[in-house]
């Protein structure tokens, strides 16, 4: 496993990644913050093209994140986070759009734990995912933090 860090506009970021793709990425102020292992291998050269992608993405260059992934979960899991990244910068869906997005629709509070879970934030969006009433809903990285990221993508919400 690699380690990495990025200071983001929005607060420190942890960065995980496997020889497969990146393996995590978390808002250090938030409930998923990462503890360094010290295991755990510095290597830059991993993390190149992810912070590249993560500057176009905070200066408003890029809407897409064309990274490879190795989030470890469950198949629902990965189900659901399959479908998270369906959900366009800029737009929202609510936890029962996801559920009808992985033909699932009585599994609404499954999807949301799913979404809880997801070890990716930002590249995987779980960010954009609302209350049906448009409202904000939890986030790990707090919902001020999910707040600024949808104001910067242009979404959609109430307050």
């Amino acid at each position: 496993m690699y380690f990495s860090t990025y200071q983001s506009p929005f607060g420190n970021i942890a960065l995980t990644a496997t020889d497969k793709g990146l393996a995590a990425l978390a808002f250090q102020a938030g409930e998923a913050a990462i503890e360094r292992d010290l295991n755990w291998q510095t290597d830059e050269q991993k993390f190149s093209q992810v912070k590249q992608q993560l500057d176009q993405y905070f200066t408003g260059s890029r809407r897409e994140f064309e990274l490879a992934l190795d989030p470890k979960g469950t198949p629902f899991q990965q189900r659901v986070w399959q479908a998270l990244c369906q959900i366009k910068m800029g737009e929202t869906a609510s936890y029962a759009e996801l559920a009808q997005a992985i033909n699932n629709p009585k599994a609404v509070r499954a999807v949301g734990s799913a979404n809880g879970a997801n070890p990716i934030a930002l590249i995987i969006p779980c960010h954009r995912v609302i209350g049906t009433n448009g409202k904000l809903t939890g986030y790990a990285g707090g919902l001020a933090l999910k707040a600024k990221l949808l104001m910067h993508e242009g979404a959609q919400f109430k307050v």
